[in-house]
């Protein structure tokens, strides 16, 4: 009769679940930062061309993005968030009212102020974006390996985590949200919204 069987051997340890050395994280870090702001001229310029289909200028997708943002404001408010005049916030205003992007309408509780907001139309800019983003990334994930895609989740969702982190201690300093949101979410695939004529 043989003698007792040994404990099996603990399975090693995979190399994912040791911690890097401080240099060989720090290039890593390096070559992901490399890889999401890698942006040169000419992906910059598609993509500006990409933004101005359509007829919208970035000054009237900003105001678009702020009323998405805020919800109806005030003339005087958003004059002060694209830091011009409020006579140049009222043409702006007037020329996208035209287009049927935005409305005015009094305030419920100052009816001495007008409040900007979104139409229906204005809305769905983002909405058609949003669809056709979702497109875009769809069609760019479905080239990757299964691997390459269980990896891009795990990175992007602590990305996500490390952004909430980073805009948490911001509001308790006074400050704003990491620009590098913007920047991640403007990286893959990036196209603006194109206007209707």
């Amino acid at each position: 009769m043989g003698g007792p069987t040994p404990p099996p051997a603990s399975a090693p340890a995979s190399p994912s679940d040791a911690p890097l050395a401080s240099e060989t994280r720090a290039a890593l870090a390096d070559d992901v930062i490399d890889e999401l702001a890698g942006w040169g001229p000419a992906d910059r310029m598609r993509a500006f061309a990409r933004w101005h289909q359509g007829a919208l200028s970035l000054v009237q997708l900003i105001v678009l993005s702020a009323l998405e943002a805020s919800g109806p404001i005030a003339m005087s408010r958003l004059a002060e968030t694209l830091d011009i005049s409020d006579a140049s916030a009222t043409g702006l205003v007037d020329r996208m009212e035209a287009r049927g992007l935005v409305a005015r309408a009094d305030d419920p509780a100052d009816r001495r102020r007008v409040l900007v907001g979104l139409t229906t139309e204005g809305a769905a800019i983002f909405h058609d974006h949003a669809e056709r983003r979702r497109a875009r990334l769809a069609a760019l994930v479905g080239r990757l390996t299964d691997e390459e895609l269980a990896g891009l989740l795990v990175g992007l969702r602590g990305l996500k985590v490390a952004i909430a982190a980073g805009a948490a201690e911001g509001g308790r300093r006074g400050e704003g949200a990491p620009a590098v949101e913007a920047e991640v979410a403007a990286a893959p695939a990036a196209e603006g919204p194109r206007g209707r004529a």
